[in-house]
């Protein structure tokens, strides 16, 4: 009896041994399949202007703002698209030289570097996706306009054009 008991109470250990077991290597099976996430969408929170030197408006944009260390760090990076009416202002609390790059950017974009005084000071047009080459300015800047490539072309930015901005009630 005490045999039949042991031989029972062997077999109930191993099964749930087993068990465990399985569900372990469902875990670890599960961990490692790819986890779908939400794409990233526009989400406007302010207005752009693209000005002239003559005064001229050539552009209006709808804008999303980076102004905190993760938002520069992240800017546009995973965004599968954005219309050509959209961009993103990097806004620094200081004017100096600036260095961006496209790590993990999935669409060509112009990088427009504008001063203090929301002067133009230079472009990198049609910066190549997940690129991690340094794209810097030309000289000190403070605000740091991205658009589709491009849209500089286009616009044929030159010294004295100068980019307006302001934030929407959201």
């Amino acid at each position: 009896m005490i045999k039949k008991s042991l031989s029972a109470y062997a077999f109930s250990i191993l099964m749930t041994a087993g068990l465990f077991s399985c569900n372990d290597h469902d875990e670890k099976a599960k961990a490692s399949e790819e986890i779908e996430t939400d794409p990233i969408t526009f989400t406007k929170e302010g207005e752009a202007y693209v000005i002239k030197q003559n005064g001229d408006t050539i552009s209006q944009l709808d804008v999303e703002f980076a102004e905190s260390d993760y938002e520069h760090q992240t800017g546009l990076m995973y965004r599968e698209s954005m219309d050509q009416d959209q961009g993103m202002i990097f806004i620094y609390t200081s004017e100096r030289q600036r260095n961006f790059y496209m790590k993990n950017t999935y669409i060509p974009l112009d990088i427009l570097y504008f001063d203090a005084d929301t002067l133009f000071v230079s472009a990198q047009e049609n910066a190549v996706p997940r690129d991690e080459t340094s794209l810097p300015s030309d000289g000190p800047a403070q605000y740091i306009l991205e658009v589709n490539a491009g849209l500089n072309n286009d616009w044929n930015l030159a010294e004295g054009d100068r980019i307006s901005f302001y934030k929407t009630d959201q």
